[in-house]
């Protein structure tokens, strides 16, 4: 009954949620009347055609509708990769950003920014593959992956593509530097249509993938072993996993920048409400994940005077959800 209850809540929140975004913005030239009035004629047969009507629907249609579609992708993109990636690696403490994948795809995306010789995604894309399959690569032994040497391989292939990462912003030209350095942060402040034009179908393929792959995730999650006596290839379904993982995470880094510790943080949330079921969850991620990113980019643009990156407020409240699952779960040496 419990669980019903969380599915219908999780499947009704994303269009109140996505309506309600429309409403916050920085401009203060219009008010909540001005976009009350602005939906009433667009579900009616009343039409307006003044200069403050215009200004109001090209604010609402062109700035903030484009910009909350594409958070709602992202973060459900994020929350569904981190969950397929933890899933696989049977690791409560794994997430495309600290496997390595993230910081490969900002690497791959800061070069094409920087010298346009590959476009955005694909070059994220890439490089998002490199990482990962370079973390999995260090810390395989004899034909297991500790949690310990996952983690750790993870960190120093962060660090590798964090350095490159800094030499680009180094030899950078200085008018570049400054959209390189605001998209690190993790910003989606220059959400456009094309933007999410660009994103939208790799990241459903990502997704779609993962989702049809959920039912495997749990045969995997027993470990290989196991998931040979049911009849499953493992590392072939881990390579399909971590490639649509890959696609969907470098997509959503391409267009919104490092958005830190998101994929470790949201599935966390989804299993401690609705269990293990991959099947169930890899869905509910998708939408929960998009709504709460949603609501932390509605704190963020209305924080303050001025806007604060998204990914300070998603590192703010990763960090210390990261070390609280690093005690829950007594990851050490023993």
């Amino acid at each position: 009954m419990r669980k019903k209850f969380i599915k219908i809540l999780f499947y009704s929140l994303p269009v109140p949620v996505i309506i309600f975004s429309l409403f916050i913005g920085a401009s203060k030239t219009v008010s909540i009347n001005d976009i009350y009035s602005l939906f009433i004629s667009l579900f009616s047969d009343n039409s307006i055609a003044d200069e403050k009507f215009e200004l109001v629907r090209s604010i609402v249609i062109n700035v903030r509708l484009p910009r909350v579609l594409l958070t709602f992708l992202v973060g459900g993109a994020l929350a569904v990769s981190g969950c397929s990636i933890q899933s696989i690696f049977r690791n409560p403490l794994t997430d495309p950003y600290i496997l390595g994948l993230s910081s490969g795809a900002a690497f791959g995306a800061s070069l094409a920014l920087a010298y346009t010789f590959l476009p955005v995604q694909v070059s994220a894309f890439v490089f998002g593959m490199i990482a990962v399959g370079l973390s999995y690569f260090l810390a395989r032994k004899r034909k297991n992956v500790s949690t310990v040497s996952l983690i750790l391989a993870g960190i120093i292939v962060t660090g590798i593509f964090t350095a490159l990462l800094t030499l680009v912003q180094f030899f950078s030209d200085p008018f570049k530097l400054q959209s390189i350095v605001h998209w690190t942060m993790g910003n989606l402040h220059n959400a456009t249509w094309a933007k999410l034009k660009t994103s939208i179908i790799p990241v459903s393929l990502g997704v779609f993938v993962l989702f049809i792959y959920s039912w495997r995730m749990n045969v995997l999650a027993m470990g290989d072993d196991e998931a040979k006596t049911a009849g499953l290839n493992p590392d072939r379904d881990k390579l399909i996993i971590l490639t649509a993982t890959a696609l969907a995470t470098s997509s959503a880094v391409a267009v919104a920048g490092i958005i830190g510790l998101y994929g470790l943080i949201v599935p966390h949330m989804i299993r401690m409400m609705i269990g293990m079921d991959n099947r169930l969850s890899i869905p509910l991620n998708f939408l929960f994940g998009g709504v709460f990113l949603l609501v932390i980019d509605n704190f963020s643009r209305s924080f303050s005077g001025f806007e604060i990156p998204i990914g300070v407020f998603t590192m703010l409240i990763g960090a210390p959800f990261f070390i609280y699952l690093m005690k829950k779960t007594n990851i050490g040496w023993e």
